[in-house]
């Protein structure tokens, strides 16, 4: 079945990569990854140097119009009882991913973009990050994937554990938001448990979400290379710029709420875009120790998280 996928006609895989492409602008980020993985392991990409050179322009331009979306002092306010929390599991994180990263031969840079999703918010700060480190599409497309798969199975594991061990609402909101990648699934197991749930989970991760800044500046250091001038990427600073705008300046909601969601349409284009450059070759030649880090990186994040909630 998958030889004769292979032997379609050009003109109709090219097609159906376009057709699929204007569809991920629709579809959830985690679904867009999905496609455009399983397209690119059955009938390839028709269009490897366009895709990585449209990508790269999308995921930048996409983390701008994400900063129209945040609201730096409502951010901080609103997360203030989670504030302690969150720096501790991102510098934890951090530290452990880079250090299993090297005692597990996970590529360097794939680890570093794994730990900064588990740490911050999964694919918005690999779409962050990937730039910054020059990671090439390999890398980020199985970091993106290791962190969606468990972004999925968290969405629905964590309500139930958080009933089983019988976390009030606030608890939850703190501990969903600190353990989850994504702002989406986070947002997803917040509403599963209830209300106030919801409105912690979202506000701790907004303030989580705002380590993008210093990551990335940080990452741009300890990647440097030799004779290589260390600049701020202009997306970085551009997306400084539109945080800035949205909390200082009084812009109509809908032009600042249009960008947001458009960005993060984007995004599921982009992720549909970046799965398609996948091959079994680089799946076969990396094999499943990304994952591993992954999962070990998040048991670590969702038992020190859920420790500390239950100890305070």
């Amino acid at each position: 079945m998958l030889s004769a996928a292979r032997n379609l006609p050009l003109p109709v895989v090219r097609t159906a990569f376009v057709a699929l492409f204007a569809a991920a602008f629709f579809c959830s980020p985690a679904v867009s990854l999905f496609v455009g993985i399983l397209f690119a392991l059955t009938l390839g990409n028709p269009f490897p140097a366009w895709s990585r050179r449209l990508s790269k322009m999308l995921l930048q331009g996409c983390v701008v119009g994400l900063g129209f979306g945040m609201n730096f002092h409502d951010s901080l306010a609103a997360g203030r009882d989670g504030m302690l929390f969150t720096i501790v599991s991102v510098v934890t994180v951090m530290a452990a991913g880079v250090l299993l990263g090297r005692l597990m031969r996970v590529e360097r840079k794939g680890a570093y973009l794994i730990s900064a999703g588990t740490a911050i918010c999964g694919g918005s700060a690999i779409a962050a990050v990937a730039p910054v480190i020059d990671a090439d599409e390999n890398e980020t497309s199985l970091s993106l994937a290791t962190i969606f798969v468990l972004n999925a199975v968290a969405l629905f594991l964590f309500p139930v554990a958080g009933r089983w061990l019988g976390l009030s609402q606030a608890d939850f909101g703190v501990w969903s938001a600190i353990a989850i990648h994504d702002t989406s699934s986070v947002v997803g197991a917040g509403a599963a448990y209830g209300d106030e749930a919801l409105r912690v989970a979202t506000t701790v991760k907004l303030t989580r979400a705002l380590w993008i800044i210093p990551l990335s500046i940080v990452s741009m250091f300890v990647f440097r290379r030799k004779g290589v001038k260390i600049r701020i990427p202009w997306f970085i600073g551009w997306f400084v710029v539109a945080m800035l705008l949205n909390t200082y300046c009084t812009l109509p909601a809908a032009l600042t709420d249009g960008i947001a969601l458009l960005a993060h349409a984007g995004l599921s284009a982009t992720l549909f875009l970046i799965g398609g450059g996948l091959s079994l070759g680089v799946i076969r030649r990396v094999g499943a120790r990304p994952l591993v880090l992954g999962v070990v990186l998040w048991a670590v994040i969702s038992v020190l998280s859920l420790g500390a909630i239950l100890l305070s």
